[in-house]
């Protein structure tokens, strides 16, 4: 079987079923108890993923032999006031190649160890580079040990924090070509 990779709408049934599962699993893991339906939905509040939608993001989803296995999301960071010299014109400017943030990034357990990681992070890193992504960061957990080493294993480099997320423990970049 093999990882098929594709954006999709992120009020989709099927993208907010996998944001479900996605919140279910970080609720659970931080709390160190089952999530229920209360807490995914504060979660998801807490942090709303609208914003993966163009012209601002995507969102993925990966299917593992026909059947949703994971997503990831990939958000765009305005960088208002570094422009660029070789992008103004006249009175007219243009962003500078853009920086973004991976978020969201998961694979369901019962597909971990397939490929899916390095499935959905291949397909982000292509979506980004097509939106004319230069940087790709985003923040993790010191919790979730194996996202960070799947991070670390594909060229992601741990770096100093550029948020202030209150979840956060590890921030990694990684300069797409």
């Amino acid at each position: 079987m093999t990882w098929k990779v594709t954006p999709v709408d992120i009020d989709s049934q099927a993208a907010q079923g996998e944001l479900r599962a996605y919140y279910a699993e970080l609720v659970s893991r931080y709390f160190d108890r089952p999530a229920t339906p209360e807490s995914v939905d504060a979660a998801m509040a807490d942090e709303p993923s609208g914003d993966l939608a163009p012209p601002t993001g995507l969102f993925l989803l990966a299917e593992y032999g026909g059947t949703v296995g994971g997503c990831v999301g990939v958000r765009l960071i305005e960088r208002a006031g570094q422009l660029e010299p070789h992008l103004r014109r006249g009175t007219e400017a243009l962003r500078e190649p853009q920086v973004a943030e991976l978020t969201r990034l998961f694979v369901r357990p019962e597909c971990r160890g397939s490929g899916g990681g390095a499935a959905l992070l291949a397909a982000a890193e292509e979506a980004a580079r097509v939106l004319g992504v230069h940087l790709l960061r985003m923040d993790t957990r010191k919790d979730l040990v194996e996202a960070r080493a799947l991070y670390t294993r594909h060229g992601y480099t741990e770096v100093p924090a550029f948020n202030e997320e209150p979840y956060a423990d590890h921030w990694f970049a990684k300069h797409l070509a």
